[in-house]
C-alpha cells in the first residue's frame, strides 16, 4: 500500500508541472529529490506538492516567479538556472524555517520600497535560512532578512539597480531584527547601500566586498555585532556606524572612498582595530558625538583629513595608530585638551619631525597635530604655501614654549617613531 501511494504521488506531480520530474522517496517518508524543468508555473506547483525537507533541483532555463516557500525545502540550481519574477513583489519569499537557496540566478523583483520588494525576502518565519552561492541581479533589494533568527547569506554576487536617483534603489541586503544572522564573503555592487542593518543585534558581517554603492556597511540601532575583513572601494562611505554600541570593527579596508572611510555617529563602547583607510578624498575617519570607543592599530593614510573629531565625543582612546601623509592629520572642533596616547603608547605621525635620543621608539617631545598653524591653514588654505617658511617655524616654536596660546586641542604625549604593526590584539580593554 505504501508503494502504491508513492507511485500515485509521482504520477500526479509529473502531470501537474508538465515537466521532467524525478522524485525519490524512501518508504519511511524521508526527503525526496525532485527535478524541476523551467517554464509555465512548474516551480510553484513543485513547491506546493513537495513535502517538508524535499530537495528541488532546478534545471537550466528560466523558472517563473514569484514563488513562496512555506515549508522547509532546498532549492538548488546549476549553471544557467534562473528564477525570474514578474516585476511585482518579491521574486522569492521564504516563509518557513530551514530553507536553503543555492546556485541560482534570481532577478525580476518589483520596485516598490514600501513593500520591500526583493530578489529573496526572508520573513519572520524564516529562521536559519541559507542563501548561498547565488547571483542576485537587478532587484530592488537583493536580499531582505525581515525578522528571522540565525539566517546566513554566504558567497553570493549581488548587483543592484543602477537608477539615476540613489535613494530610489534598495540595498544589497537589508536586515531588520534578525539576531544571530551572518553575511559573509559576498560581492555587492550598485544599488543604494551594500549592507544596511537596523534594530538588530549579534550579527556578523565578514569578508564582503563593496563597489559602486553609497555606503558599504550602514549600521543603525544594531548592537553587540562584528564587522571584520571587509573591503570597501570607491564608494561614498565605507563603514557608517550610527546609533549603535558594543561593535567590533576589525581588519577592514576602505580604499578611495569619497566622503568617509569610517564614520561614527552616536556609536559608543566599540573597538575599531586594525583597519586600513587609504586615499579617501575627504576624511579617513569622522567621529561625531561618539563615546568610550577604542581606536587601536589602524592605518589612516592619504586622506584630505585623517580624523575629524567633534561634537563633544568623550573618553575615546587613540593608541598605536598610524597617520600617514594626510593633508590634515587631525581636525578637532572643541576646546578640551585631549591626549591621544594610552599607558605610554601614542601614535605614529608621518609629519612629526621628532628625535628619539634614548632609542625607546617614543619621540622625545609631545606632538600636537592641530596647532595654531593648522587652524590658520583651515581658515586660509593658500597659507599652505608658507608652511616651510621661517615665520611659520617660529610660530610653532613659540606655541611649543607657551601652550596656552592654543586653548584646547589634540596632543600626543608619546608619539611613535615608526608605524606600529597591525596585528590584532585580544588584550585591549575598554573603559567601563
Amino acid at each position: 500500500m505504501v508503494k502504491l501511494n508513492h507511485q500515485r504521488r509521482n504520477r500526479a506531480l509529473g502531470g501537474l508541472i508538465l515537466a521532467s520530474c524525478l522524485m525519490l522517496r524512501s518508504p519511511d517518508g524521508a526527503a525526496a529529490t525532485i527535478s524541476v524543468s523551467p517554464g509555465a508555473d512548474n516551480l510553484g506547483k513543485a513547491i506546493a506538492l513537495a513535502a517538508a525537507g524535499d530537495v528541488l533541483h532546478l534545471s537550466q532555463g528560466i523558472h517563473n516567479g514569484p514563488v513562496v516557500i512555506d515549508k522547509p525545502l532546498s532549492l538548488l540550481g546549476q549553471n544557467g538556472s534562473m528564477i525570474k519574477g514578474s516585476g511585482e513583489g518579491s521574486t522569492i519569499t521564504v516563509a518557513a524555517p530551514d530553507v536553503i537557496i543555492r546556485g541560482l540566478t534570481v532577478t525580476g523583483s518589483g520596485t516598490a520600497l514600501a513593500t520591500m520588494d526583493s530578489g529573496i525576502f526572508v520573513n519572520k518565519s524564516g529562521d536559519r535560512a541559507q542563501v548561498e552561492g547565488n547571483r542576485i541581479e537587478g532587484n530592488l533589494f537583493g536580499v531582505y532578512f525581515w525578522g528571522p533568527n540565525d539566517a546566513i547569506m554566504l558567497g553570493n554576487t549581488v548587483i543592484g539597480m543602477k537608477t539615476h536617483h540613489v535613494n530610489s534603489r534598495g540595498n544589497g541586503i537589508s536586515l531588520w531584527n534578525t539576531p544571530g544572522s551572518i553575511v559573509e564573503n559576498n560581492d555587492f555592487s550598485f544599488g543604494r547601500d551594500g549592507i544596511f542593518t537596523t534594530t538588530s543585534r549579534n550579527n556578523i558581517f565578514r569578508n564582503n566586498r563593496f563597489r559602486n554603492v553609497r555606503i558599504a556597511v550602514h549600521y543603525m540601532y544594531t548592537n553587540n555585532s562584528e564587522v571584520s575583513g571587509n573591503l570597501s572601494e570607491g564608494n561614498h562611505v565605507g563603514y557608517a556606524l550610527m546609533f549603535s554600541k558594543k561593535l567590533v570593527v576589525r581588519g577592514n579596508r576602505s580604499i578611495n572612498d569619497r566622503d568617509h572611510g569610517i564614520l561614527l555617529n552616536f556609536a559608543n563602547a566599540s573597538v575599531i582595530e586594525g583597519n586600513n583607510v587609504k586615499d579617501g578624498k575627504t576624511k579617513c575617519v569622522f567621529i561625531y558625538n561618539s563615546n568610550k570607543n577604542l581606536f587601536a592599530r589602524n592605518r589612516f593614510s592619504g586622506c584630505g583629513i585623517g580624523v575629524h573629531f567633534t561634537a563633544g565625543s568623550e573618553r575615546n582612546i587613540m593608541t598605536a595608530n598610524a597617520f600617514i601623509a594626510n593633508r590634515t592629520q587631525v581636525k578637532y572642533v572643541g576646546s578640551r585638551n585631549l591626549d591621544w596616547s594610552d599607558k605610554g603608547l601614542g601614535n605614529f605621525w608621518s609629519d612629526n619631525p621628532a628625535f628619539d635620543l634614548d632609542g625607546n621608539g617614543i619621540a622625545d617631545a609631545a606632538y600636537r597635530p592641530n596647532d595654531m598653524v593648522d587652524r590658520v591653514v583651515w581658515a586660509h588654505p593658500t597659507a599652505k604655501l608658507l608652511l616651510n617658511s621661517p615665520a611659520v617655524q617660529v610660530l610653532r616654536w613659540a606655541q611649543s614654549r607657551f601652550p596656552a596660546l592654543l586653548p584646547g586641542g589634540v596632543v600626543d604625549t608619546a608619539p611613535l617613531m615608526t608605524p606600529p604593526q597591525q596585528e590584532i590584539s585580544a588584550n585591549w580593554k575598554m573603559n567601563p
